[in-house]
């Protein structure tokens, strides 16, 4: 398995991080995130949350706070489009899509995956590679009741501590979700184990994505 790493000037020095919904993305790459923002505290970081309102709204506000928190320079955005409705309000989301290209250029943007099969998350992937088309692009995935899991080909590897920081937050942030039964930490740390097992990480846990294209 080959190892890339992102040595001095040749880390990020800008993300753009996009959920569907306001748990999105610390499901697929909070932990990642964590990391990136641990080894390079000058990092910019755009989050977007395309559908909260009310105590989501709230939530995702408060655990955005919290995974940035290391963060030199963050914009935490959180939408209003109707929840499940995405492809029928596509060409609303495509307009805010094409302002956000205009705010942001990134150097790495973080994703739903293509084959996910919540309708938002589809289109929301859809529409970010239609938008930025010359962007490294990582694809994160969402472990849920559907079974969508396929098999990811990058892979970022995790402290335990990471990992802890991680689902914490995630518990601590997200009160409204902690009634699901799908949203526990044995099922958040299970996930990140089995692609720890995959990778052949040292500690143990990774987060795992989809690289469509990767130049270097």
């Amino acid at each position: 398995m080959q190892h890339v790493s992102f040595p001095g000037s040749a880390q990020p020095k800008t993300i753009l991080a996009i959920g569907a919904h306001s748990d999105d993305i610390e499901i697929g790459c909070g932990g990642t995130l964590l990391r990136l923002i641990e080894e390079n505290p000058a990092v910019q970081v755009f989050w977007v949350v395309l559908a909260a309102t009310g105590e989501r709204a709230a939530e995702a506000i408060r655990s955005a706070d919290r995974f940035l928190a290391g963060a030199n320079s963050r914009e935490v955005v959180v939408r209003n489009f109707r929840d499940g409705y995405f492809p029928y309000v596509g060409g609303e989301l495509k307009d805010f899509f094409e302002q956000l290209a205009s705010q942001c250029s990134p150097d790495l943007i973080l994703t739903h995956c293509r084959h996910d099969l919540h309708q938002d998350h589809r289109l929301v992937c859809e529409l970010t590679w239609n938008t930025f088309r010359r962007h490294l692009i990582l694809e994160y995935e969402v472990v849920k009741y559907d079974g969508d899991l396929a098999s990811p080909n990058f892979f970022v590897h995790l402290t335990e501590e990471l990992v802890d920081r991680k689902i914490r937050a995630m518990m601590e942030c997200f009160e409204s979700q902690r009634r699901k039964d799908w949203f526990s930490e044995d099922t958040f740390r299970s996930i990140l184990r089995l692609r720890g097992v995959e990778s052949g990480a040292p500690g143990r846990f990774a987060e795992a994505f989809y690289g469509r294209k990767i130049v270097y």
